[in-house]
């Protein structure tokens, strides 16, 4: 999907150039699915090509693509909050970014800065919106959600990150983690208290300290240059838990498609245990002359 510090590419793909799916699955022990994922190409208006959602918009197919996106959300809240937490994620964000991509358009397109803030601010309004919406109903309470949103804007991307579904990038067969995990377990490594393989066994890599609804959110956005050669991916953590980089990284390197990839890490994933919601999405751009 994208690559950090990448020289720019020669020209943007066309939209039969794009090879993106994605799918979502309840997984073996959880009685609801709480993720919610999108993946749409903004034109004049968001054409939808792939979601959890219902009631997908959809334009002509000749209009000119302004921006692709991809997003992940985990909800976590019990009793349907995590899933209406993560499914109003996913409705507000795509609104509020369809509306920041036009005006990145409409003014200076090399104005990254701006842009960049604009999907902060567009965290932070999801993040009241979920508080609004849990307003007077105890229980809902504790309704949150994660967001891990990929945009690329050609020739540049944007991720945006709350929470700790994770954006890896394959390239040049190496696959790299462009997101940070917003969890305590991950706040004690980067303070040198655990080691990563020592983080990912104890219970706080699973206590996260930023969620939209949550006591803290603190989106990050990271920017950075597309490129013709990568594959991206995104996922909640049901994937994570069960399914080692090493195997993410064989996934991606043998796929013959997006829609295989997906499949295949699912696969691994349930036989694995399957202890939670599973959301993969893949993408790649294959040149077609």
């Amino acid at each position: 999907m994208a690559t950090p510090a990448a020289a720019p590419a020669d020209r943007k793909p066309r939209d039969d150039e794009i090879d993106v799916y994605g799918l979502t699955h309840r997984g073996k022990v959880r009685p609801s699915n709480q993720d919610h994922f999108l993946i749409g190409s903004l034109k004049k208006h968001l054409e939808v090509l792939k979601t959890s959602l219902p009631s997908p918009n959809v334009v002509p197919r000749d209009a000119e693509r302004l921006a692709f996106l991809a997003m992940v959300a985990d909800g976590v809240g019990g009793t349907g909050g995590g899933e209406e937490a993560s499914r109003l994620a996913v409705e507000a964000i795509t609104e509020y970014v369809a509306h920041a991509t036009h005006c990145y358009y409409a003014s200076d397109p090399s104005d990254q800065e701006t842009f960049a803030q604009a999907l902060e601010a567009a965290a932070h309004r999801v993040h009241a919106d979920i508080l609004r919406n849990r307003a007077g109903r105890p229980e809902l309470e504790q309704m949150a959600t994660t967001l891990t949103l990929w945009i690329g804007v050609w020739p540049r991307a944007y991720l945006l990150q709350v929470g700790d579904s994770r954006c890896y990038l394959l390239r040049d067969s190496r696959l790299i983690q462009l997101s940070r995990d917003q969890t305590l377990a991950q706040d004690l490594v980067d303070r040198g208290v655990f080691r990563r393989s020592e983080a990912v066994r104890t219970p706080l890599a699973n206590v996260l300290s930023s969620a939209l609804g949550g006591p803290e959110t603190a989106p990050m956005v990271t920017t950075m240059q597309q490129d013709w050669n990568n594959v991206g991916l995104l996922c909640s953590d049901g994937l994570t838990k069960h399914v080692s980089d090493d195997r993410i990284r064989e996934r991606l390197l043998s796929m013959t498609s997006a829609k295989s990839a997906c499949e295949g890490l699912l696969e691994d994933a349930l036989a694995a245990g399957g202890s939670d919601n599973v959301t993969v999405v893949v993408g790649r751009t294959v040149r077609r002359g």
